[in-house]
């Protein structure tokens, strides 16, 4: 069984995880308005990353026996700037994203949860791909300038990402 510490902190990260999914959903939809498909395919593809992320929590949860509780989702802002400065969003979001499972990590030592410290060991090492992914990005979109053309190739690249 879960302590209702936990509990009541791994819930709101469940939510934090569909706001997250909800936010790059919004980004996704600027860049198909801004005739980016590439850019709105990565963006739809970290949207249901983060839901998945969002499950396995909620999952995790339930199977220790907690129950999670859903909040209302902000709604995201409808514009967000250049790529380069969406992306810098992105980063920006997911350094609180990691600070927020490094948080629940914190918690889980000091309740002694050590199948919850277990569980958030694959969250830990995700963040850092998150952040990774992010940067790689603004790397490119910062090297790139104002040359339309490379925006363009560097969107059918990102058209490419897998899903799931």
């Amino acid at each position: 069984m879960i302590t209702d510490k936990m509990a009541k902190a791994l819930s709101e990260q469940v939510n934090f995880e569909l706001s997250s999914a909800y936010l790059y959903l919004a980004m996704g939809a600027q860049f198909e308005a801004d005739n980016l498909p590439g850019f709105a395919h990565w963006m739809k593809a970290q949207y249901q990353e983060e839901t998945s992320h969002g499950m396995k929590l909620f999952n995790y949860l339930a199977d220790r026996g907690g129950r999670v509780t859903l909040n209302t989702i902000a709604k995201p802002a409808p514009e967000f700037g250049t790529p380069l400065e969406v992306f810098k969003t992105v980063l920006a979001h997911e350094r609180k994203v990691t600070a927020a499972i490094h948080a629940l990590y914190e918690l889980a030592m000091a309740e002694k949860d050590y199948a919850t410290q277990s569980h958030l060991q694959w969250f830990i090492n995700e963040q850092v791909e998150e952040e990774k992914n992010a940067e790689d990005i603004i790397r490119q979109l910062e090297a790139l300038g104002d040359k339309r053309h490379l925006l363009m190739m560097l969107d059918h690249r990102l058209g490419e990402r897998k899903v799931g």
